[in-house]
């Protein structure tokens, strides 16, 4: 390990590094941003997480576990969500981009042979963007204007439940 401090080479990648650091935690804040955000349109009594929790990911080595939590409760929310506003949906959105993230993630993270490790961050990024633009695209569909819509009974009269 000495050896590896000391050589000049290595000592020249270090602010290299810092600066890679400092580029995955600024875009973890961001997408925890969007979470907190999508979250937020999401009336209360449909929420499983609360939209503050979302900053969670953001912490390094916390956030292998965390991915996993969100990965759930956003997908419950959003099903709650739009269940309630009655607009139909694929039926778990964003659990599968986001266990191929959080997957990819924490096996990227556990010390395997370099190619595993390798190939798990690269799953672990694809994931990522995806799982990211899915959270976006449904937080867009959420800030369309919600106007309830009774349900219609088999002889047309509408129900009192508004459900269909």
């Amino acid at each position: 390990m000495e050896e590896l401090l000391k050589n000049p080479d290595f000592q020249k990648l270090v602010p290299y590094l810092i600066i890679v650091f400092i580029v995955q935690i600024l875009m973890w804040l961001l997408f925890a941003n969007t979470i907190r955000t999508t979250l937020n349109l999401i009336k209360e009594d449909n929420r499983c997480i609360l939209p503050n929790q979302a900053w969670l990911v953001a912490l390094p080595l916390f956030n292998i576990y965390w991915n996993f939590v969100v990965v759930r409760r956003l997908t419950d929310s959003l099903n709650n969500e739009f269940y309630d506003r009655q607009i139909a949906i694929e039926e778990e959105p964003t659990q599968k981009q986001g266990y191929m993230y959080a997957g990819g993630y924490m096996v990227s993270n556990i010390p395997l042979p370099t190619f595993v490790g390798f190939m798990a961050s690269i799953i672990a990024f694809v994931g990522f963007v995806l799982y990211w633009f899915k959270i976006y695209e449904y937080k867009k569909l959420l800030r369309e204007p919600f106007e309830y819509r009774g349900a219609k009974d088999v002889d047309g009269r509408e129900s009192e439940e508004g459900y269909l």
